[in-house]
């Protein structure tokens, strides 16, 4: 039975007990409102939030094998709170032989300590300090390594904290460096660093954190509002160590010959990948103050020249194309020639002739503007024209490097208006182009005839496995293939037959190869400089690899003789790199004269 008297004494109990805790609850408010407000925001002030960057991590450069050419390093900034410096020094506790013992460490002697380490002079350090002494934000010092991160660390002074922050590194120096390119301290500056910017950048985030009075950072207290992203890794196309080998002997025949600079690149004929591409001299991205302004970039993409007699396989390709020559088309080909020129000009050869009785193919060997010349007039301007435009001069190669040039390729209409440069730009003369147009002409020819886009970057790859911006590999046809393999067979007595026969000659394989002597143009005429190239195919009856190797402004040697000796070294190392095997057949006898 239900004793209704004690269920009110303990309903009665019950509101009484509600009462007193909201009464407790109602003084404490008070206190904590009214009474203490005053003491509980200064201690409110003691603890700080502090707004810090967490930094995401820039993605890498490879090379096709997965060698690193650049990757970011953790590097610190030593920073400080002023607010929090007491000019009177802190106290320092360390453990003696077990024993408690305390240091008292001035302000001077702090600093001393951070100028020791650090190497930053003292009085720098102090203004920082004093400069804005109510700000609780100051740079130190920037980007130390972690061995004086640690140190600084030792210290324990209790307004100094640290930072962690990426930093870029280039381990292997000036090797590709000038394709890999340089971060400054506002960012990309060059290379692929700058071009290739949307794939490496990363994304920084941000956190918080309390700090107390004193300028201790109060252990789990964080709170990341956004988290960093790190960017995506560049792999290239190229051999990082074919690449050193290439920039090693191009740097040796460079100085050997007096040269301004010289530029080599290597691209494999069946996809357009370039495997090599070196320049001399190169930056070295660790240290790009050091290297002349003009060496910074790649002047293989950046730098355009006359390139001379190496287009001509061009001109006789689009001519074998066009059904207007074969290899054994006879010529007449005299000592200067005159027709369709104005009056006083004429075109001639490298050295003086009478007339001589060469076959197309003899007119290739021998390099001969006039018989070049000649020949071509079988074409209209138009198709002239539209045959070194579809070879890619004139246009980006597809790598899309950063500066790059598109080279000059005169219109059919300036071609008409001109009728030197209408017939001089058959054999490399009153045009321009980049050493890598070059190689992408000789791709095509080596390729049955189409020429594939040019790549430098195989692909972005992001932490998820995907894989984006990859190349192009769509390909144009320009000549036929039957075109393109007589041509690279017509080059073939350049190396057995020609004067460079001895340098240029590797037993075993059959080579395809066409030398170069331009003129430079400089302040609206011809100079007595030159820029000496050699470009070329191996193996001969099937292609793999084109070569082309060219140096500007040589003092001693100024002929092709000059880049003989470095297109025979890297054409040979190419050979071992990718282990290319020996010619089975022997070259065609084509006729030189008739």
């Amino acid at each position: 039975m239900i004793n209704p008297r004690g269920t009110r004494r303990r309903l009665a109990f019950s509101v009484l007990a509600v009462f007193a805790i909201v009464a407790v609850f109602l003084v404490r408010l008070i206190d904590i409102q009214v009474v203490r407000a005053d003491e509980l925001r200064a201690s409110a002030d003691e603890r700080q939030v502090t707004e810090v960057t967490t930094y995401g991590t820039r993605g890498a450069i490879v090379d096709a094998n997965g060698k690193v050419l650049a990757s970011s390093v953790d590097r610190f900034d030593v920073t400080a709170s002023p607010k929090n410096v007491n000019a009177n020094g802190f106290t320092r506790s360390d453990t003696v032989d077990g024993k408690k013992v305390e240091t008292k460490v001035t302000l001077s002697q702090a600093v001393g300590e951070i100028s020791a380490i650090t190497g930053v002079d003292a009085a720098s350090l102090l203004t920082a300090l004093t400069q804005d002494p109510e700000s609780d934000f100051t740079y130190l010092v920037k980007g130390v390594k972690l061995d004086v991160f640690n140190q600084v660390k030792a210290l324990r002074i209790p307004w100094v904290y640290n930072l962690p922050h990426p930093a870029r590194s280039y381990p292997n120096g000036a090797i590709a460096g000038n394709l890999v390119g340089f971060v400054g301290t506002d960012g990309p500056q060059a290379g692929l660093e700058k071009a290739q910017d949307q794939c490496l950048k990363e994304s920084d985030g941000t956190s918080f954190y309390e700090m107390s009075a004193d300028g201790v950072r109060m252990p789990g207290s964080e709170i990341v509002e956004q988290p960093p992203v790190d960017g995506g890794t560049i792999r290239l196309t190229i051999d990082s160590d074919l690449n050193w080998f290439v920039q090693q002997v191009i740097a040796a025949q460079g100085i050997a010959i007096g040269a301004d600079w010289g530029t080599a690149m290597v691209v494999r004929v069946s996809d357009g990948q370039i495997v090599a591409a070196a320049d001399w001299p190169s930056v070295d991205p660790n240290d790009p103050g050091a290297t002349d302004r003009g060496a910074l970039g790649a002047r293989l993409f950046s730098t355009p020249y006359e390139p001379g007699s190496i287009i001509k396989p061009a001109t006789i390709a689009s001519l074998l194309d066009a059904g207007k020559i074969t290899p054994a088309t006879q010529l007449v080909v005299p000592g200067r020639y005159t027709t369709g020129l104005p009056a006083g000009s004429y075109i001639k050869d490298a050295w003086a002739h009478g007339d001589l009785r060469f076959t197309a193919t003899g007119v290739l060997m021998n390099s001969s503007n006039i018989g070049v010349a000649m020949l071509s007039t079988r074409l209209s301007a138009q198709a002239r024209h539209d045959y070194l435009d579809a070879f890619g001069f004139g246009h980006n190669t597809g790598v899309d490097f950063f500066g790059e040039s598109d080279g000059a390729l005169k219109s059919v209409s300036e071609l008409e208006s001109d009728p030197i440069t209408n017939l001089t730009q058959q054999f490399g003369q009153g045009m321009s182009a980049t050493t890598a147009q070059v190689a992408s002409m000789y791709q095509a020819l080596g390729n049955d005839g189409v020429r594939i886009p040019l790549s430098l970057v195989a692909g972005c790859e992001w932490a998820d496995g995907t894989v984006t911006q990859k190349p192009d590999t769509t390909g144009t046809r320009v000549v036929s293939a039957d075109a393109a393999r007589t041509t690279v067979q017509m080059m073939e007595p350049m190396v057995t037959q020609g004067a460079l026969k001895k340098i240029l000659t590797i037993p075993g394989y059959r080579v395809a190869a066409k030398t170069g002597t331009a003129e430079v143009f400089e302040n609206g005429r011809y100079t007595s400089d030159r820029i000496v190239s050699v470009a070329g195919l191996v193996s001969a009856d099937h292609p793999e690899y084109a070569i082309v190797v060219s140096f500007v402004k040589p003092d001693t040697i100024k002929t092709s003789a000059a880049a003989a000796p470095a297109f025979n070294a890297i054409m040979k190392q190419v050979i071992k790199t990718f282990r290319i095997t020996p010619s089975t057949e022997p070259a065609p006898s084509l006729p030189l004269t008739w």
